[in-house]
C-alpha cells in the first residue's frame, strides 16, 4: 500500500524527522513478515484466473496470512475493508475486493499485500495477466517492474533518497523508448519508509533529480513501489474513497518490494522464502 503526496515538497515533508533504523535482527523478523506476504502473493497469483472474484483473492490473502502466523496490514488501516488492494485495469491502487469484481480473460490486477509478524511489516505488490493479456499491457507491466527494479539497485548505503526516484524514473524512460509507447509515471503515490508500522519516514516518490533528501543508512527499510499508467498519468478517487483510477481510463500497473539498506547493497525482504534476496550483489 502506498504512501500519498507528490514529489513537490516531498524532501522538505521529511528533512529533520527520524527515519527508523533497525538492527540486524530486527530486519530478519522483517524478513520473515516479507516471505509470508511473498507467500500470499503466490497463492492470490495462482488463483487469479476467469470467472474468480477479488472478494475470493481477498479471502484467500487473509487465510493464507493467518495461517502462516502474521495479521494483515491493510484489514481495518484507517478504515480500509479488505487484507488486498485489488486494483483491476484502469484502477491504480487501493482497489477494494468485492464479490461483483469477477475477472475476465484478458484483465490486468494489481495485488498489493502487507503482513505483521511480531510487530514488523511487509509490503509487497505485484501486477498479474488474467488468460490472454495483451502485448501492449505486458510491455506495461514489465516496465513498471524493471522500474521497480532499477530502484531496489539504487537502496544503498551513501546515497540519497531521490537517487532511488531517479532509477526509476529513468528507467521507465528507457523502457517507453524500447517499447515505442506513452507510459506515465504516478507522481500522487508514491514508496515509503517501513518497520514497525506500515506506514512511516520518508515519503518516496516515483521520479525527480538525484542526490537530494536523507541519505540513506544501514539498518532503513524502504517499500519501493512505482505505478506506470499507459498514457496520462492523471488520477481520480472514487466515491469509496480509496480506489484510484486513470483519469483517461488507460490501463495501469503496480509492482512494489520491501527492500533494507545494509552495507552488503540493498536487501530484498518481501523476497520469496529461499529465493535469492541480494541483487545486484
Amino acid at each position: 500500500m502506498n504512501g500519498r503526496g507528490g514529489i513537490r515538497g516531498a524532501i522538505a515533508r521529511y528533512r529533520g524527522r527520524d527515519i527508523e533504523l533497525k538492527t540486524h535482527g530486527q530486519l530478519e523478523a522483517m524478513r520473515v513478515a516479507g516471505a509470508l506476504v511473498a507467500a500470499t502473493l503466490s497463492a492470490v497469483t495462482e488463483r487469479a484466473k476467469p470467472g474468480v472474484s477479488t472478494a475470493e483473492l481477498d479471502a484467500l490473502a487473509e487465510q493464507t496470512i493467518r495461517d502462516g502466523g502474521g495479521v494483515p496490514s491493510f484489514l481495518g488501516y484507517h478504515g480500509f475493508p479488505a487484507s488486498i488492494c485489488a486494483s483491476v485495469n484502469e484502477q491504480i491502487v487501493h482497489g477494494i475486493p468485492s464479490p461483483k469484481q469477477v475477472l475476465a480473460e484478458g484483465d490486468l490486477i494489481s495485488v498489493d499485500c502487507g503482513a505483521i509478524v511480531e510487530g514488523w511489516h511487509g509490503d509487497s505488490a505485484v501486477t498479474i495477466a488474467v488468460g490472454d493479456v495483451s502485448p501492449g499491457d505486458l510491455a506495461l507491466s514489465a516496465a513498471c517492474r524493471g522500474a521497480m527494479e532499477a530502484g531496489i539497485l539504487a537502496v544503498r548505503d551513501g546515497a540519497r533518497l531521490t537517487d532511488v526516484s531517479h532509477a526509476i524514473q529513468e528507467a521507465c524512460r528507457s523502457a517507453a523508448l524500447a517499447d515505442r509507447a506513452d507510459y506515465g509515471i504516478v507522481a500522487e503515490y508514491g514508496g515509503h519508509g517501513i518497520g514497525t508500522s506500515m506506514h512511516m519516514d520518508p515519503f518516496l516518490p516515483n521520479h525527480g533529480e538525484p542526490g537530494k533528501g536523507p541519505r540513506l543508512r544501514p539498518g532503513m527499510a524502504l517499500a519501493v513501489e512505482p505505478m506506470l499508467v499507459a498514457g496520462d498519468p492523471d488520477t481520480l478517487e472514487l466515491e469509496d474513497g480509496w480506489t484510484v483510477v486513470t483519469a483517461g481510463g488507460g490501463r495501469a500497473v503496480h509492482w512494489e518490494h520491501t527492500v533494507a539498506v545494509t552495507e552488503d547493497g540493498p536487501w530484498l525482504l518481501t523476497a520469496p522464502a529461499g529465493a535469492p534476496d541480494r541483487p545486484g550483489s
